[in-house]
C-alpha cells in the first residue's frame, strides 16, 4: 500500500530548499486553462524568492515519497507584490491586518483527496498565529465566459472557495500582466481578491 502524501508547512531557509519544486509546479499547472500560464524558471524564482526572504511567510507541500506534487504559499500582505497591494490601499485597508496566499498548485492525479482543503487549513493556521492578523485574502483570475479555450468540462473553484468561508470581492481587483499559452506579447488579466475574517 503507497504511503499517504504528506502536507508539511515550511518556513524560512526551509522554503529555498522547495523553490525549484514550487517553480516548476507553477509552471506546469498554471498552463492549464485559466491561467494558461507560460512561464520560466527565471522568473519564477526571482519570483519566489520573495517567499524565502520573509520572515512570517509559509510554503505548504504536498510531498509523495520524495516528489513534491503540490504547493500553496502564503505571507503578510504588506510584503506581498505591488499588484496585490494596490487594491487594498487604494480602498483604505490597513494592509498589516492582512495575511495574502499566494498560489495553490497541485498536480491532476492527487487532486479531490482533500489536499486543496489542507493547504487552505494551513496557511490559516500560520495567519492566526500572528495576532494583528484579522482577515486572509487570495485572488483569482477572471476570463469572459466565451473565453475561446475555456473547456466545456470546466468548473471553477468559486464554490469550493465558499465552502472554506470566503467571500468575493469584485471591487478589489489586482491586474497582473503576463503572456498567455500562443500569445507573443504580454497583456493585463484582472485578479479578483476572496476574502475571510478570522477575527477582530
Amino acid at each position: 500500500m503507497a504511503a499517504p502524501v504528506r502536507v508539511e508547512r515550511l518556513s524560512g531557509p526551509a522554503i529555498l530548499e522547495r523553490l525549484d519544486d514550487l517553480a516548476r509546479l507553477r509552471i506546469e499547472v498554471f498552463r492549464d486553462y485559466p491561467y494558461l500560464y507560460q512561464g520560466s524558471m527565471d522568473y519564477e524564482r526571482r519570483y519566489l524568492g520573495a517567499y524565502a526572504e520573509s520572515r512570517d511567510a509559509v510554503l505548504v507541500a504536498a510531498v509523495d515519497g520524495a516528489r513534491v506534487v503540490g504547493a500553496s504559499t502564503a505571507m503578510p500582505m504588506a510584503e506581498a507584490m505591488q499588484e496585490c497591494i494596490e487594491p487594498f490601499a487604494r480602498a483604505g485597508y490597513d494592509l498589516s491586518k492582512f495575511y495574502y496566499f499566494g498560489e495553490s498548485v497541485l498536480l491532476k492525479p492527487y487532486r479531490g483527496q482533500g489536499i486543496g482543503v489542507r493547504f487552505f487549513e494551513e496557511r490559516e493556521a500560520a495567519a492566526r498565529s500572528h495576532r494583528a492578523i484579522e482577515m486572509t485574502a487570495f485572488c483569482a483570475v477572471e476570463r469572459p465566459p466565451n473565453h475561446p479555450l475555456r473547456p466545456a468540462d470546466y468548473l471553477p473553484l468559486d464554490r469550493f472557495w465558499r465552502k472554506r468561508g470566503y467571500t468575493r470581492h469584485p471591487e478589489l481587483v489586482a491586474r497582473f500582466h503576463w503572456r498567455d499559452i500562443g500569445e507573443e506579447a504580454e497583456t493585463f488579466k484582472p485578479l479578483v481578491f476572496w476574502l475571510k475574517r478570522h477575527r477582530g
